[in-house]
């Protein structure tokens, strides 16, 4: 008599070894689809994102190993809280700043895709960056942009990207607007800021998840005009190798 539980059992071992293989060798796109098949894989899969996670270590991260981190995270599992604690306290993006910023929360609200907390506080650091002046009026100047020290720019659009799939951040963004032959007025539309003639409303007609269009966000006023995007867009960060 067949046990009916032990089958199971084995077919589910034997499908997460599989996919624990094609981690070394999918392309990355696939590869993020078996990350997420593995955490809802149970306990043996969860055990593998950490063991991957934890392999990928000191490489630099990339939308996998963030992708790893984001579904850990999200597990509820003492295991898993255990392991993020005593491996990557602070998150798996490096959070340099050459103003001393804390940007731990950020990481926090982007690894569980909260992307609406996460834009508004992104928005803070940028005051933070530009001085006490822009944090008591809650907006830069375009000439605090042109000042803001390449490393926090980098540490910011990173959290955005790794944790978004290569959806979101101004690194995205910019490469779109340099695709539009840097015409802002082409750029609004084709990244869901812009529909005809009618601006999107903050914050209902956002879209505040992975549906959202590439380069969605985060986001920038607007409606203040282009100076401000204009100056991080041609920051010389992205120049930087």
């Amino acid at each position: 008599m067949t046990d009916q539980n032990g089958v199971l059992v084995e077919e589910q071992s034997e499908d997460i070894t599989r996919k624990m293989s094609q981690l070394a060798t999918e392309s990355p796109k696939n590869q993020l689809q078996i990350l997420t098949q593995l955490a809802g894989a149970g306990e043996g899969g969860l055990t593998v994102l950490r063991d991957f996670l934890l392999a990928q270590q000191p490489t630099p991260v990339n939308l996998v190993t963030g992708k790893a981190y984001q579904l850990l995270y999200q597990d509820n599992s003492a295991q898993s809280k255990e392991f993020l604690a005593n491996y990557f306290p602070t998150g798996v993006v490096p959070l340099d700043s050459a103003k001393g910023i804390d940007y731990r929360l950020l990481q926090e609200l982007l690894a569980k895709q909260d992307f609406q907390t996460a834009d508004s506080l992104t928005r803070q650091k940028l005051c933070e960056l530009a001085g006490e002046a822009a944090i008591q009026r809650k907006w830069v100047y375009f000439t605090e942009v042109e000042a803001f020290p390449g490393v926090d720019i980098q540490t910011i659009d990173h959290l955005w990207l790794v944790h978004s799939e290569g959806k979101f951040g101004w690194s995205v963004q910019r490469k779109l607007w340099i695709g539009v032959g840097q015409d802002f007025p082409k750029l609004w539309p084709k990244i869901g800021w812009k529909n005809g003639n009618n601006w999107t409303k903050y914050p209902q007609e956002f879209i505040w998840d992975l549906s959202a269009p590439v380069g969605h966000l985060p986001l920038l006023n607007q409606l203040r005009g282009v100076r401000v995007a204009a100056s991080l867009f041609s920051h010389p960060v992205w120049s930087e190798k």
